[in-house]
């Protein structure tokens, strides 16, 4: 007989429709609440790869306080967002709605490749109705654009993102991102150093598997009936049908995930080096700003991962101080 796990826990819950996604960019479909100045709540980045750092340990908890430890890290290339437009969002009886949105008067030629571009646009009507309209408004955010040409990626079309402006005062919100209509977002300017942020993102896609990858059932034994890798019983006879809680093979990866309060360790502009020799597997070489986050993240290379302030409000930490990154080859 084959090996067999001796722990082998659910690959997923049945709480998740387990079907492939429309899109390959993350959504997000909720933000945390701010009251501190006013700041964007996220940023996008694209998944360049893995490594490793040797790092002092400065947790006190820790059994290994005070020693050199060596931690995996995911490196995400992050050029600088344009903020394109504003967006205001008031409630209604099913939920929140499109209050008013003000763009850019000369938006960029590559977001052609995304929408429509309006040939006569008047911008200053647009924010000046917004404005009238603050008092009524529950939200703000800024619609951004990625810069993928600038990442080295294969494709030209940029993606459009919305990012809730966190602030205590709508006005103040409102005059924040009104001064970066037309400019480019770093993510230093959104982030720190020791923050925790939340990752949304596409995982891997894994296409079709069986029940007992794709929920970790039990492998029956040889000699109990004509299939191992299936479940035991279909269901009972009544009801007299198949539930859908049963465990099927079908669609395995390619769902959207989230994955929270994940440590960022470093960030790095393009003049430090963070590309391993021979580049990135599947990848190749880190060319503008980047962030170094502590464990995996979901995703292949090249995917569009979506950053968020922590939803569930973990507080920033002092990240460890990183004595060694390896650049050794992936391949």
């Amino acid at each position: 007989m084959g090996h067999r796990k001796s722990n082998a826990p659910h690959q997923g819950s049945l709480s998740f429709r387990r079907v492939r996604v429309k899109t390959q960019k993350g959504k997000i479909r909720s933000w945390p609440d701010w009251d501190g100045a006013p700041k964007l709540l996220g940023f996008a980045g694209f998944k360049a790869g893995m490594t490793h750092v040797t790092v002092i340990e400065n947790r006190k908890n820790s059994p290994m306080f005070n020693q050199e430890r060596i931690v995996p890290v995911t490196i995400l290339e992050c050029p600088p967002l344009k903020v394109i437009g504003i967006r205001g969002y008031h409630y209604t009886p099913t939920g929140l709605a499109i209050a008013g949105e003000a763009m850019i008067k000369n938006l960029p030629e590559e977001l052609g490749r995304r929408m429509i571009l309006p040939k006569k646009y008047d911008a200053k009507a647009q924010l000046k109705t917004l404005q009238e309209r603050l008092g009524s408004i529950y939200e703000l955010r800024a619609i951004v654009m990625t810069n993928p040409q600038q990442a080295k990626l294969p494709r030209k079309s940029p993606d459009i993102l919305e990012i809730k402006v966190g602030a205590k005062d709508m006005m103040e919100g409102f005059e924040f991102v009104k001064s970066l209509l037309g400019k480019t977002v770093t993510f230093d300017s959104v982030f720190e150093i020791g923050e925790f942020v939340d990752t949304i993102g596409v995982t891997k896609g894994k296409g079709i598997q069986g029940p007992v990858r794709r929920f970790g059932i039990k492998i029956l034994p040889r000699k109990t009936r004509g299939v191992k890798r299936k479940p035991g019983a279909l269901g009972p006879w009544t009801p007299a049908r198949t539930m859908y809680t049963v465990a099927h093979q079908g669609q395995h990866g390619y769902h959207q995930r989230t994955e929270y309060n994940k440590l960022i360790m470093k960030i790095g502009t393009k003049e430090d080096n963070i590309t391993p020799a021979g580049g990135f597997k599947r990848f190749g070489v880190v060319e503008s700003d980047f962030v170094v986050m502590k464990g995996s993240i979901q995703g292949p290379p090249k995917r569009l991962i979506t950053l968020r302030s922590p939803i569930r409000g973990k507080k920033p930490v002092a990240a460890p101080e990183i004595l060694q990154i390896s650049l050794s080859s992936k391949m």
